[in-house]
């Protein structure tokens, strides 16, 4: 795993990525600038009639402000993961050709598929969350608990996306998912990263692109 992280990480901060995910943190701050403007009442009321709900008084009386800014970052999250999932492909292809040049294109990830199982994905992780919030307070297992929260978002779309790629063998794809957990939990600790944690669903991605040709080209 060593060696696969190493590469992960230098990619990651190479000029293509760094360039790649500006204009998809842009696109996410534009689009949520937008909604919130718009919305930004209705959404304070939901979180406030929420909040009635905890089971502690502090955070009922003056949680408001920091559910509002959890849940703002976690939207923002959210976005990035999508708009990574749909756009990253010729990245991928990029960086595989760069480490594996003999590595062969086999296929392609559908933009349908792709955006049925981050929308999937995003059910999943925000309906967790929301039923979640009291954990998130407790100390270590919180941290833990929300690590794995994020590897929801994250997995079945990189592994959809990268395998789609690069494994024709679907009994091999089914497989090396069983590893892609482990992979997003790893990846997801980028969002404990102010500025990093943008990288975390494009990080996903490139560590489960070095696992499956690092072994196979």
């Amino acid at each position: 795993m060593r060696p696969i992280i190493t590469k992960s990480l230098q990619d990651i901060f190479s000029r293509d990525v760094i360039s790649f995910m500006a204009i998809i943190t842009l696109g996410s701050l534009l689009v949520w600038g937008v909604l919130l403007w718009l919305f930004w009442g209705g959404l304070s009321s939901f979180v406030t009639e929420y909040l009635q709900w905890m089971p502690w008084e502090w955070l009922q009386t003056s949680g408001a402000a920091l559910i509002m800014l959890l849940l703002g970052y976690t939207l923002m999250i959210i976005t990035i993961s999508a708009l990574t999932s749909l756009f990253s492909e010729p990245l991928l292809i990029r960086l595989a050709h760069k480490h594996y040049p003999d590595a062969q294109v086999v296929g392609s990830a559908g933009i349908a598929r792709s955006l049925l199982l981050t929308l999937k994905t995003s059910g999943l992780f925000l309906a967790f969350f929301l039923i979640s919030i009291p954990l998130l307070f407790i100390p270590v297992f919180g941290q833990i608990w929300m690590l794995w929260l994020w590897s929801i978002l994250i997995k079945e779309p990189t592994t959809y996306e990268v395998g789609s790629l690069f494994v024709s063998d679907k009994a091999l794809l089914e497989h090396e998912n069983k590893k892609a957990r482990m992979i997003s939990m790893i990846a997801s600790v980028f969002n404990y990263l102010p500025v990093l944690n943008i990288f975390a669903p494009i990080f996903a991605q490139i560590l489960f692109l070095h696992h499956i040709l690092g072994s196979r080209v």
